[in-house]
């Protein structure tokens, strides 16, 4: 059967006149326009104007027409109607006339549309249906129904289908990838954080042995080196035993890690060492997946920019072992109580064991953790032997390590606080270390102290004063304190302090603090002045113990431009014509107020100065009231000056510090530091120094100091007491060891100042009684076994003390009264006065300066004078 079209009837196509209808009415097909080419004739059997709907709409044929065909007048669609849809009949169509298929697609190209019947041809941009075969174009059948895409319903319409998948997989992988780009590029190495570098400042004796460690943290870094070996690979072995091949990131463990922090389960282990550090060192123990995010890509840096050495030696310093201990050698101290490079396979890898879990395996805190440490400590075990890094026979022969029992840190209990006071307090004022590195820590300090003698003085506290008190029954007793200093003359080595009964329970040092009277401890500063000065009386006559001075009591100094001034004396007792080696013993204060103005108050002050006294120290005023002591000098400034004088008044740099060493991992670094006797001169003369000392030895062997003659040795020394007795000093020394010992009055809830009548059990607290007694208790301990020496002094022509037979005089009366006082002018039982002042056979001494005849009364005491004290 032939597609071509048909040919024209003879004469051409008929014209028709749009006008008039064709029979069927409307349901006619619609005249196709002019230039349509012709269709075919009708289907036999098809009602006039159907034919379009017996076929499927035919398609929008082509744009424009082509050569060689037309359109029979008539034959395209009315003016302003659009075609009939074709019915569905269900059914395929039929053949036309001539054979040939329904719904041919006509390739028209003219711009109208209809339906063509019989041989016509639509060749509109509408749609059309033909009974007959088409005039151009190839043959398109009708699509089957069957295929056509069903629309999903339901639940089907939830489910991506899989270009949606591929797609979202595809976008996935772009993120990641970029995000990977974005965060390695962004996130860069931070510096340390302040935790993972803060150390403690480990604080030694003179010896080596551990004084204290202060400090916010418990670290101290070592170098690798100092690490065994066979601790290191416990650590590997228990952490991560691919660690030396293995890249520094685990993606898996930090997939698992997020999606348990998600989930609420807490993070899971399996974080390389490399990760582990970076948390421990640069970012914190957070738990979120920023931190986690962070860790990763700082992971990858640093190991692509750091050794694996580097980063396994910076592990075991910040790794956290339990009993606040940070790093290996803080975890042997706390665990095994010796250093890291000590450890042995064992115990290193009981420490290694710590890391999963410290307080689970610290058998030493809870003994019933040891079936659980012991497994523990045998898997690193048995893992160091798969690894090689440790024989089976090597291994089977350990045993289970010997742990130290837990106990509380140690920390700045007891005297210890108070050492690394007084040691932070030596390294600010000497420029070694300021306030915020001290505080920042990471220093290793070896002190001058010595652990025996810091325990003799704590001893010889205890024995003379702390067993004495009884503050439930006596409510006085709960005001002492007891501060107490000891110095080495001849290398100006601070050997031991005593602070205060336990530093955590008071907090303020007793052996440091300035704002205790040192009352008249400070009377031989007067009289080294005096010496080296070569000062004279208000006679002119040159000044040596043996000057005698009016020891009246109240009695006005004279020569003085300022105020009037008539000091006390301890008692209200007088003395009359007194030498001055004997006014020293017996502390008579008009004597000393006088040689103060004959000496010159700021000369005085500028000797205090020399021989040890601080030039800030509180109330170190030049006045006559100089000599009584009211500067309030700490116990250590005390035990400078006296160790001066002991030198021969030479005087060096009195040091609490023998070495600082900066902790550093790189190697430990020293810092310069001033030698303790450095830089030493002449603070005074040695014939004024050597006078002061002979004229001591008269205070402990005759006079106020006594007591102190139980040290068994040669000994000099000066009691003094405070204003309304709220503090009793002996400051003393033998030629081997200067020590001042201090009794002050406190409130231990409002810190206010109380006087000391009536503490353990005494009327009054002297620096002759509980001082004295604790000084001689000490020095006799801290120098047992060691030869005692005598002094070796060297003194001026005209300066050897003449005693007569002053002393014993002075113990008949002792003996006939059956009591003595500190002050040994004080009134005894009858009303007489005991001592040095003259008998009436003896006749008086040239007194110096003006002295009130027999029986006339002593001038009344000034209103301004209000200071009394010994």
């Amino acid at each position: 059967m032939s597609d071509a079209p048909p040919q024209p009837p003879a004469g051409g196509w008929e014209p028709r006149d749009p006008t008039v209808q064709e029979p069927g009415g409307a349901d006619a097909a619609p005249a196709p326009a002019e230039g349509r080419t012709p269709g075919r004739p009708d289907r036999p059997g098809t009602p006039p104007g159907r034919e379009a709907r017996s076929g499927r709409r035919a398609p929008r044929s082509g744009t424009g027409p082509e050569p060689g065909h037309g359109t029979p007048p008539g034959e395209g669609p009315a003016p302003g109607r659009a075609p009939d849809p074709a019915p569905d009949t269900g059914q395929a169509p039929g053949p036309g006339p001539a054979g040939h298929p329904t719904g041919r697609r006509a390739p028209g190209t003219g711009p109208g549309s209809g339906t063509g019947t019989g041989t016509g041809t639509g060749t509109g941009t509408g749609t059309g249906t033909g009974s007959g075969p088409g005039p151009t174009g190839p043959d398109r059948p009708r699509e089957p129904k069957g295929r056509k895409r069903r629309r999903r319903t339901g639940w089907r319409r939830a489910l991506p289908t899989w270009r949606m998948l591929l797609g979202g997989l595809l976008l996935l992988v772009l993120l990641l990838g970029g995000g990977f780009l974005a965060g390695y590029h962004l996130i860069e190495i931070p510096p340390p954080n302040a935790a993972a570098t803060a150390q403690a400042n480990v604080y030694l004796y003179a010896d080596g042995s551990p004084l204290a460690q202060g400090g916010q943290v418990n670290r101290e870094s070592v170098p690798l080196e100092r690490v065994p070996r066979p601790f290191r690979q416990a650590v590997l072995a228990a952490e991560d035993r691919d660690f030396h091949t293995e890249p520094g990131v685990d993606p898996g463990a930090l997939l698992r890690a997020s999606w348990n922090t998600l989930t609420g389960k807490g993070t899971q282990g399996g974080s390389t060492i490399t990760q582990q550090y970076v948390k421990n060192y640069y970012l914190g123990q957070e738990r979120t997946i920023t931190r986690k995010v962070k860790e990763f890509f700082i992971a990858i840096k640093l190991d692509r920019a750091t050794s694996k050495d580097e980063i396994l030696e910076g592990y075991l310093n910040t790794s956290y072992y339990g009993r606040n201990a940070y790093g290996a050698q803080a975890a042997a101290q706390a665990y095994f109580g010796k250093d890291v490079q000590d450890l042995d396979t064992a115990e290193g890898a009981y420490l290694a064991s710590l890391l999963n879990a410290p307080s689970a395996y610290d058998v030493g805190a809870r003994p019933a953790n040891r079936p659980r440490a012991a497994a523990r400590w045998n898997y690193v075990l048995d893992a160091m032997v798969q690894e090689g890094w440790l024989s089976r026979p090597d291994r089977d022969a350990l045993e289970f390590p010997a742990v130290l029992p837990s106990h509380p840190t140690a920390g700045l209990a007891g005297q210890r606080g108070y050492a690394v006071q007084a040691v932070n307090t030596f390294l600010a004022r000497h420029g070694v270390l300021t306030e915020k590195a001290l505080a920042a820590g990471g220093y290793r300090i070896t002190t001058t102290l010595r652990k025996d003698r810091v325990d003799a003085f704590a001893e010889a506290v205890k024995a003379q004063v702390l067993d004495r008190l009884d503050p439930q029954n006596n409510p006085t007793d709960q005001y002492v304190r007891v501060g107490g200093a000891s110095i080495e003359p001849s290398t100006g080595k601070v050997v031991a302090l005593y602070g205060g009964v336990d530093y955590t329970r008071q907090y303020v040092n007793n052996a440091t603090r300035r704002d205790y009277q040192v009352g008249s401890t400070f009377k031989p500063f007067v009289l080294a002045a005096a010496v080296a000065q070569g000062a004279a009386t208000q006679r002119g006559e040159r000044i040596t113990p043996n000057t005698v001075y009016d020891g009246t009591n109240k009695r006005p100094v004279q020569g003085w431009t300022g105020a009037a001034y008539a000091p006390a004396n301890e008692d209200d007792a007088s003395y009359g014509g007194i030498p001055l080696h004997t006014a020293t013993d017996r502390s008579v204060n008009a004597v000393y107020a006088q040689l103060a103005v004959d000496v010159g108050p700021e000369k005085v002050r500028r000797t205090a100065i020399a021989l040890g006294l601080p030039a800030d120290t509180p109330d170190l005023t030049a006045s006559p009231s100089i000599a009584l002591g009211p500067a309030t000098a700490s116990v250590l400034d005390m035990a400078e000056a006296y160790a001066t004088l002991a030198n021969h008044g030479k005087r060096g740099l009195y040091s609490l510090v023998e070495k600082v060493e900066r902790i550093d991992p790189a190697g430990d670094r020293e810092l310069p530091l001033p030698a303790a006797g450095s830089g030493a001169r002449q603070a005074v003369s040695r014939a004024a120094a050597d006078t002061t000392t002979a004229v001591l030895r008269g205070v402990v062997e005759g006079g106020t100091g006594t007591a102190a003659r139980a040290v068994g040795r040669p000994a000099a020394g000066k009691t003094g007491t405070a204003e309304d007795d709220k503090a009793a000093w002996f400051a003393g020394y033998t030629p081997d060891l200067a020590t001042v010992v201090a009794l002050m009055g406190q409130d231990p809830k409002t810190g206010a100042q109380k006087p000391l009548y009536g503490a353990m059990g005494l009327a009054r607290v002297n620096g002759g009684g509980a001082p004295a007694e604790v000084w001689a208790h000490y020095t006799g301990t801290a120098l047992d076994g060691t030869p005692a020496r005598d002094f070796d002094l060297e003194l001026p022509k005209g300066s050897e003390i003449k005693k007569k037979d002053e002393r014993e005089t002075e113990e008949g009366t002792e003996e006939e009264t059956g009591e003595r006082t500190e002050e040994a002018g004080a009134e005894d039982a009858t009303g007489a006065t005991a001592g040095d002042r003259p008998h009436p056979a003896e006749g008086p001494q040239a007194p110096q300066g003006p002295q009130a005849p027999p029986g006339t009364p002593a001038p009344a005491r000034p209103a301004t004078d209000t200071l009394v004290i010994e």
